[in-house]
């Protein structure tokens, strides 16, 4: 525990208060206090607040919580980072020059400060940390900017708010305490905690710690084993903790049973619905999929038009707003699809059962009929609750299957032809339309039994994927353009879109000079670039060795999709209204979406738009977690894997070239690795920053993007998750390995 001491010397001048500090049990939540203060009074920035007004807001009783409340007050009144006004009455204020942003600290130390408002992130050097944690909220002042260095950068100075609560990592016991090594590199710290044993944990262990305290940066930060894990060599084990460390939330709380079976009474709720149980339903899906919030059918009309049906699983019947499950799922966002598992957002007795579209069961959907014209255009559509009962459940391979024998006799032939036939024309409509043509290459590890990865292969995508993607996307911006247009007596109210903005011109300026290497042109105007040119690059780099490599950094470059109250369009999909309708079993978003368009289609005012833009800015943000966890995973077991081909020589593509090294994506493995400069001992290398290349100072030898080279693979890391290889031919026989992490001073 540190001591009251270290608080006092930090934060206030020596006062009387300091030996009730030092015995008083509530000293642990000094700085948490003082976190509280600064936000409650930050949230009301425009008002100013009686020291007991602000200690009843926050629920501050009794004598000595009260000192030490006061305690607080005058540290942070003599630090000016609150104001005091007349009457005694304390307002939140910032120092001239101090701002206020997000820290994302980088796995080497440095961390980047984003300031709203502000055009760029400020650089933060490690040793100017202070003893911020990365997502912490924080106060920063800026530096001058040194000679050579055109970054802003600049010092935190405290630490507003704490986001981080908890750590995942690896538990090595020392005696009476232990130390957990986070698993989370952005944590540079080590974590202390108390074992007597109560916990169960045994050295080796992955386990999830509290952060109770951490005021110096020199030492560890305080915390407290909250659950064990398992063995840290157990295969399950190590892709959960890359999930938790991620922000994943895994178990749901106590309480959500009742609820459970309170929605199987409604699963019989089947009043005033439109039936549809005589429709030839169908659903395609993933072998391995458990989860089904889709089904269509496809029925040929007289005069040459066509019935699609997009039938949604009905979760906004089953779970209420404000209950137990529904407060759950709002935290989490999303499922997780991780490597070897699902973390599902609802219940598995809900997204596997009640809401599940099973194949021959009546269930309950939310349904968009639309009628098309033979040239897809939608003559006319309605939205409504049905009861419906899929015929079929056809895996994609099925599917394909049935779509590529012209001989099959299979009851779906006909109606799997027409939806194949629609899905192309609705594709190429949307490309002429201006829409991007991603066809990014995305990896499947296999693992066997125990959980190991025993080969990485592309995933294959068929015409049966794409013909499912044409009808959500079809189903999407039907709903999306009815909520947002006046109807008669239901006016357009406040929605969520999905938003993809235009690609920012800097990015777009940096992937032309990326592509020029390789040999290919991406023409723009100052970082204006038209989809058709977009697209033309993408079209020539298909099929050639660095395709997938090229596709990856387009994509990178686009601006990322988010949930949001505007109106700004998608511009990925050349669409002017979009939305998620589709998938409410796994995304949030998507169940808000049903509960509005009820609310609309029974004329009930929905609520305000800051109220929705709040909850987009969460969604939008659990999005990030749940993508950045399944491709750690993924990564994770491509690292594993690399580890059992070491000293094996495979070839590779140059994808990236930096002062330190040459990344080299192996074309066999379908992973990407580092040859670091100081393993280069065949000469001097130099890096010529507007060629993206290394440059021999002896032989002239050059490596940039696009090489075809031959790589040994050196060393695989799982705990960083690096990979480490060495050109083929040069005279260094053994790489050298990165460094142990360095654990805290004790």
């Amino acid at each position: 525990m540190i001591s009251p001491a270290v608080f006092l010397e930090k934060d206030c001048p020596k006062s009387p208060t300091e030996a009730d500090l030092e015995s008083d049990p509530l000293v642990n939540t000094y700085h948490h206090l003082e976190e509280q203060i600064l936000r409650f009074l930050r949230n009301h920035g425009q008002r100013a607040y009686r020291p007991k007004e602000i200690s009843k807001k926050l629920n501050i009783t009794g004598n000595e919580s009260f000192r030490i409340f006061q305690s607080v007050i005058q540290s942070l009144i003599l630090e000016g980072r609150v104001g005091r006004e007349k009457g005694g009455r304390i307002t939140f204020r910032q120092r001239e020059g101090h701002l206020e942003g997000t820290l994302r600290v980088h796995r080497d130390g440095f961390g980047f400060v984003t300031v709203e408002g502000e055009e760029e992130d400020l650089f933060v050097r490690a040793r100017r940390m202070n003893n911020a944690l990365d997502g912490d909220r924080v106060l920063v002042t800026r530096l001058a900017i040194r000679a050579g260095d055109d970054r802003p950068s600049a010092e935190i100075i405290t630490v507003l708010e704490r986001t981080r609560k908890e750590a995942v990592g690896t538990l090595h016991k020392q005696g009476s305490f232990g130390i957990v090594i986070p698993d989370d590199l952005r944590l540079q710290h080590d974590i202390y905690v108390s074992d007597d044993g109560s916990s169960g944990a045994q050295d080796g262990d992955k386990v999830v710690v509290s952060i109770d305290s951490f005021e110096d940066k020199r030492g560890a930060i305080q915390g407290t084993i909250l659950k064990v894990l398992g063995p840290s060599s157990d295969p399950a084990v190590q892709i959960l903790a890359v999930a938790l460390s991620s922000g994943v939330r895994s178990d749901f709380p106590d309480g959500v049973d009742a609820e459970i079976m309170s929605g199987k009474e409604a699963l019989l709720q089947t009043e005033e619905r439109e039936d549809l149980r005589k429709l030839v339903i169908f659903s395609i899906d993933p072998a391995d999929a458990k989860d089904f919030d889709d089904a269509l059918h496809i029925t040929e009309l007289d005069g040459g038009d066509i019935e699609v049906g997009v039938h949604i699983a009905d979760v906004s019947h089953f779970v209420p707003p404000g209950g137990e499950i529904d407060r759950e799922a709002f935290a989490r966002g999303t499922s997780v699809y991780l490597v070897d598992r699902v973390i599902p957002m609802l219940p598995e007795e809900l997204s596997e059962d009640l809401c599940s579209l099973r194949p021959n069961e009546d269930r309950l959907a939310f349904s968009c009929i639309m009628r098309l014209a033979p040239d897809t255009t939608v003559q006319s559509f309605r939205i409504c609750e049905t009861l419906i009962h899929s015929k079929h459940r056809l895996t994609y391979q099925d599917a394909q299957d049935i779509i590529s024998d012209d001989a099959s006799t299979h009851v779906l032939k006909r109606v799997l032809t027409v939806a194949n036939r629609l899905a192309k024309k609705m594709s190429q409509d949307r490309l002429e339309r201006g829409a991007i043509n991603f066809n990014s290459v995305e990896v499947k590890v296999v693992l066997d039994e125990a959980g190991h990865p025993i080969d990485i292969v592309p995933r294959v995508r068929y015409d049966a994927h794409k013909l499912i993607e044409e009808f959500m996307l079809l189903a999407n911006r039907t709903v999306a353009r009815y909520m947002s247009e006046d109807s008669p007596g239901a006016p357009a109210a406040p929605f969520i879109s999905r938003i993809h903005e235009p690609p920012d011109r800097e990015k777009i300026r940096q992937l032309a000079a990326y592509v020029r290497p390789f040999g290919f042109n991406l023409p723009n105007q100052d970082g204006m670039v038209s989809a058709a040119d977009l697209n033309a690059l993408l079209n020539a780099v298909s099929g050639s060795p660095v395709g997938p490599i090229i596709e990856v950094a387009a994509l990178r470059s686009m601006s990322k999709a988010r949930y949001g109250v505007e109106l700004k369009g998608h511009y990925g999909l050349s669409e002017k209204f979009y939305t998620h309708f589709t998938s409410p079993i796994r995304r949030y978003p998507d169940l808000i979406v049903h509960r509005l368009l009820k609310g609309k289609l029974a004329k009930i005012k929905g609520p305000k738009a800051s109220e929705l833009q709040a909850q987009c800015d969460h969604l939008s943000e659990r999005e990030r977690v749940a993508v950045e966890a399944e491709r750690a995973s993924i990564k994770l077991k491509q690292v594993e894997y690399a580890a059992g081909h070491l000293g094996e020589l495979f070839s590779g593509v140059v994808v990236g070239v930096a002062r330190f090294g040459v990344f080299v994506q192996i074309t066999d493995l379908l992973v990407e690795g580092l040859v670091h400069v100081r393993d280069m001992d065949d000469d001097f290398y130099q890096y010529d920053e507007g060629a993206y290349a290394l440059v021999g100072s002896r032989s002239g030898r050059r490596y940039v993007l696009g090489n075809q080279v031959r790589v040994i693979l050196a060393a695989a890391n799982t705990e960083t998750r690096d990979i480490n290889l060495i050109f083929d031919g040069l005279k260094t026989s053994r790489p050298r390995r990165k460094k142990a992490r360095k654990r805290s001073k004790r």
